[in-house]
């Protein structure tokens, strides 16, 4: 890829993941890994839009990310007997969508890598313990999450490109809460 084509590229990001551009917004509260926690999550016009439902007393830590009428899309969950900590995204009937963990080298800022099934890989950068990074696929940013968009305490935001799968990329954002913030 050449310069002219990455200037290209971060210009349409820029555009992308602007006030007033094309990325879909919504709004999370900070301490979301609460076991039995139920919360939800609202888009930018208030609404409510999807809804993360805490399972209480499981062996392992289970959320189920569902629509606003219920419906289950899919179910976040620890992995056990695994070398580092690690949570898979399920659809509905159990087949994996992802797998979140944490990149074994990350020297600067904190890096956390998401295995796809059959699709490759995303990669997580930034500063995650403060709510501040970006999931890249192939170097393109497809998210952004950030505090800085909102006054409200305890409150973050997540900006998806269009196109991209929606559900999928809050989930990841909940396993990423989950596991950097495991006393919550």
């Amino acid at each position: 890829m050449g310069l002219r084509d990455r200037r290209e590229e971060r210009r349409d990001e820029r555009q992308t993941f602007r006030r007033g551009g094309s990325a879909l917004r919504y709004q999370m509260r900070q301490k979301i890994a609460s076991i039995g926690d139920d919360f939800w999550v609202e888009d930018e016009g208030g609404d409510r839009a999807y809804k993360v439902d805490g399972k209480a007393l499981r062996v392992r830590n289970t959320l189920d990310l569902e629509d606003a009428s219920g419906t289950k899309l899919c179910r976040i969950q620890t992995r056990v007997l695994h070398v580092r900590d690690s949570m898979a995204i399920e659809d509905p009937d159990g087949g994996q969508l992802a797998l979140v963990h944490k990149a074994l080298i990350s020297p600067l800022r904190e890096r956390w890598k998401v295995d796809l099934t059959g699709d490759g890989e995303w990669a997580v950068q930034g500063n995650i313990v403060d709510h501040e990074y970006e999931i890249e696929n192939d170097g393109t940013k497809i998210a952004e999450v950030s505090k800085k968009w909102f006054r409200v305490r305890d409150t973050y935001g997540v900006e998806i490109a269009p196109g991209q799968n929606v559900p999928l990329v809050l989930a990841v954002t909940v396993a990423i809460d989950s596991m950097a913030h495991p006393a919550r």
